[in-house]
């Protein structure tokens, strides 16, 4: 499987190689769909500006990106392009050795049930075979190098492609069972951007099924573990906010990166649910409607991880895709992160319900949003009005193909414990309503 992965590897870079020095490198990177105010590129060149004459970057209210990411471009700002296509290309090989390691366990809790004789006679045509489950962690990378929404983010430089990164290296380092590089990446992935701290309920749940596997070996208690993670979470959080200090000697960055995420004070349009609606509220009630828009991304983690809790790398998936749908800063790159994972999830196609009318909505609405964004503000023949309802479609497309997916799993669930053919007490057929 090396050489398919190398190839993708060499098409994804030719690519991007291609439109960095097209004429449509600098048209992309104005576009609000592919970069936001927290990670445009142009704002990362003016915190180096203000960097080098000496000044903090965080002085005035352009930059807003953490202390790690400028100087990390300190150092390579002349190798920018180069650093970008090396991000998506570590993200798509973590991602590939993530997915390849959770198949083999799902090959092997399905191959344990079966010698249990758990599932039912029916239930049997639900069962993965190791030939279909091949070819999905090439399918994961090609997924994502080869998505437009990724090559557009690559080819901005929106720094969103760093934190994909961070957090694929986060998800291999969990699945791997590395609790240590694990909490580490964590804790960078929300010192970027605050919101990836819904993450650690799936990653904790994942770490103490892997951990109470072997039944003959001493291993901590539920709640050792636990606090252990933590301390390991807050602690690599603490260091990396320590580190920034003193590679800055402020604490500017604070209010500047996390109260910039959170209050929301920068209204450029872009994919997210937030601008049009703040820029249209009364002031005396931002600060109630902040808190319940927030709210949103961690909202769904306590129910999702109980329902959820058998499968925590689904609830992942969930996570992060609720994230790139309800965050205050979107964009399109986000949004190529969690649609990797749809190979993953191959076998649901069965039980979805909407997926061809979802598909053309979110098809429909990326072709829309650059003819929308012309006739509003180069035609002026459209308003914001136009702009901000395509959004909301393309919002409500991507939370009905998480909720598709979300029914067509736990259906599939069902069926593998109750059986595919239900029946009633009567005999008749029987119709599943999940509520």
């Amino acid at each position: 499987m090396a050489a398919p992965l190398t190839l993708v590897l060499i098409v994804a870079v030719t690519i991007r190689a291609v439109l960095f020095n097209s004429f449509l490198a600098e048209l992309i990177t104005e576009r609000v769909e592919v970069v936001s105010p927290l990670n445009a590129w142009k704002r990362v060149v003016e915190g180096l500006a203000l960097l080098d004459l000496g000044v903090s970057p965080y002085s005035g209210d352009v930059f807003h990106e953490t202390p790690l990411i400028i100087y990390l471009f300190h150092f390579v700002i002349d190798y920018a392009d180069i650093v970008f296509m090396i991000a998506d290309g570590i993200t798509a090989v973590a991602l590939y050795l993530a997915v390849q390691d959770y198949n083999k366990s799902v090959f092997r809790k399905q191959k344990y049930a079966l010698e249990a004789d758990r599932y039912p006679h029916d239930g049997l045509e639900l069962i993965r075979t190791p030939k279909e489950m091949y070819y999905i962690p090439l399918k994961v990378a090609l997924f994502y190098l080869l998505n437009p929404f990724t090559i557009l983010s690559c080819v901005a430089k929106s720094t969103c492609g760093l934190n994909n990164a961070v957090i694929a290296l986060f998800i291999l380092c969990t699945i791997k069972g590395s609790a240590l590089l694990s909490a580490i990446f964590l804790a960078l992935a929300t010192y970027q951007s605050i919101y990836p701290l819904t993450l650690f309920a799936p990653a904790l749940l994942f770490l103490l099924q892997r951990l109470y596997i072997p039944v003959n070996l001493r291993r901590p208690s539920f709640w050792v573990f636990t606090m252990q993670y933590s301390v390991m979470f807050l602690g690599s959080l603490s260091v990396i906010v320590c580190l920034s200090f003193f590679l800055l000697s402020s604490w500017d960055f604070i209010p500047s990166v996390y109260g910039f995420i959170l209050s929301v004070p920068d209204l450029t349009p872009n994919i997210g649910l937030f601008w049009y609606f703040f820029a249209e509220m009364f002031e005396h009630f931002r600060l109630f409607f902040i808190c319940v828009f927030q709210i949103n991304v961690f909202f769904y983690t306590i129910p999702l991880s109980i329902k959820l809790k058998e499968h925590p790398v689904f609830l992942m998936f969930m996570q992060i895709a609720i994230i790139s749908i309800f965050k205050s800063y979107p964009t399109v790159g986000d949004i190529a992160l969690y649609m990797a994972f749809l190979p993953v999830w191959s076998h649901l196609y069965r039980f979805l319900r909407n997926i061809f009318l979802v598909s053309c909505v979110l098809l429909a609405c990326s072709a829309l949003f650059p003819v929308l964004w012309h006739l509003w503000i180069y035609a002026g023949s459209a308003n914001s009005n136009f702009y901000y309802a395509i959004t909301l479609l393309f919002n409500v497309g991507q939370i009905l193909l998480v909720s598709d997916y979300f029914y067509a799993y736990l259906r599939r669930e069902h069926h593998l414990t109750h059986g595919l053919y239900l029946k009633r007490k009567d005999g008749s057929e029987a119709t599943l309503v999940l509520k």
